[in-house]
């Protein structure tokens, strides 16, 4: 191409405005002078003024000089509308926090300046790409840094609604100890041994040691509380819904063995109802021992449920155990709420059945209320749904079985005599 072109730009020449011929060598180079200058417009003050044009010469050089190949001048020399060198842009140039995005249809120097999409920065002015941070950092505001995520867990101190649950653990503490002591100076008044008064020891022993079960689920979850926390409130509850179970059959068998000739007079007696709460119970505990040896629960970090802050959190290991643990304290509660439910009109000057029917209708309604709230949370608020399901429920039985023992017992005493019982 060069040489074809060559071959007619040998003959090309002109007359420039200043009446000089220009004309090419044979090598197709220009052989006359060059005037380098800058030319700009000067904006009229009045509507009526004529545009001024302004032609500043920088250099003048011979169009072939072989022996110079660069080419000298004084930028001083040049001079900028405003004083300021045009850009060569159709905007400003993108802050750090946003990056370039092309405008359809437009030059390549127009662009459009976009904010970095979540968990994204950029840290350079016009950059081309947002960074992603790492799983454990955040942008900050102005997306120009990743700073470490904020860790989330119920924390002492900090979060009130832990000073809440402690204090109503503590004041149920101290609440089932006082009937504990009641029941162990009225030792050996009626109502207190009505109904196999050892159950209730290992009822009260049981609620008790649930409400300190509360406090394995504050706090920093690691691998030792996760691994203690569902198994003990497990086991201990199970106990717990196991001595209800065992008071109400034992309210069942003693209506039926009044009839002339029952054969459920041979299962009067202690024996049945220690026989019931050891059974039951030992059916949670062989749960609990083989979720532990399957799949046992351990600290996990949830990075991907939010999106600017870790959950330090309890992975309960296998779904399937964790539910059957909960399925099975649900059934002993049923099966207790069935029964007690059927021997709740039975004539008696004091009929238990009816208390624990309402123990159980409260333990059975928080639970099942418990069990969407559950699963539609996450983080802290999960824990704390499961804490207030267990402050609740030991509540509910602590309350609707002694609380009407105990006002009897203190206030009611003339009625707390054999021949009244």
């Amino acid at each position: 191409m060069e040489r074809k072109l060559g071959k007619y730009l040998r003959y090309v020449h002109y007359i420039d405005f200043d009446d000089i011929i220009n004309s090419f060598n044979e090598r197709g180079e220009m052989t006359s002078t060059w005037h380098l200058a800058i030319i700009y417009f000067s904006e009229p003050e009045k509507a009526l003024e004529p545009i001024t044009i302004h032609i500043t010469q920088l250099d003048t050089f011979k169009g072939y000089e072989p022996g110079k190949k660069v080419l000298n001048f004084d930028p001083k020399r040049i001079k900028w509308r405003n004083g300021k060198m045009p850009q060569s842009r159709c905007n400003d140039k993108c802050s750090p926090g946003f990056r370039k995005a092309p405008k359809p249809g437009h030059p390549v120097c127009c662009y459009d300046c976009v904010i970095c999409s979540e968990g994204e920065i950029s840290n350079t002015t016009d950059s081309e790409i947002c960074h992603t941070c790492p799983d454990d950092e955040w942008p900050d505001e102005k997306k120009v840094k990743c700073v470490p995520k904020s860790y989330e867990f119920l924390t002492y101190g900090e979060d009130e609604i832990v000073t809440v649950f402690i204090a109503i653990s503590l004041f149920f503490c101290i609440v089932t100890l006082f009937i504990l002591k009641i029941f162990i100076h009225f030792w050996d008044t009626p109502i207190v041994r009505a109904n196999n008064r050892t159950v209730s020891f290992i009822l009260l022993v049981s609620i008790f040691l649930s409400f300190l079960c509360v406090f394995l689920f504050l706090g920093r979850p690691v691998d030792i509380t996760c691994l203690m926390r569902q198994t003990t409130f497990g086991i201990f509850f199970s106990i717990s819904v196991s001595s209800v179970l065992s008071k109400t059959i034992t309210v069942c068998i003693a209506f039926k063995a009044t009839k002339p000739g029952s054969i459920w007079k041979k299962w009067v007696g202690v024996k049945t109802s220690n026989y019931v709460v050891g059974i039951c119970s030992s059916v949670q505990v062989l749960i609990c021992i083989v979720w532990m040896l399957v799949s046992p629960p351990h600290q996990e970090f949830d990075m991907t449920s939010y999106i600017d802050k870790i959950i330090i959190q309890c992975n309960e290991g296998s779904d399937i155990w964790f539910y059957s643990m909960l399925g099975y304290l649900g059934l002993l509660a049923s099966v207790s709420f069935v029964l007690a439910f059927m021997v709740r009109t039975l004539p008696d000057s004091f009929n238990e059945a009816k208390y624990i029917t309402f123990s159980m209708l409260v333990f059975c309604s928080v639970w099942i209320a418990m069990i969407p709230a559950y699963l539609s949370t996450k983080g802290k608020n999960m824990v704390a749904v499961e804490i207030f399901a267990i402050l609740t429920s030991c509540g509910g039985i602590l309350g609707c079985i002694f609380f009407p023992k105990c006002y009897m017992i203190l206030f009611k005493q003339e009625i707390n005599i054999r021949r009244q019982m």
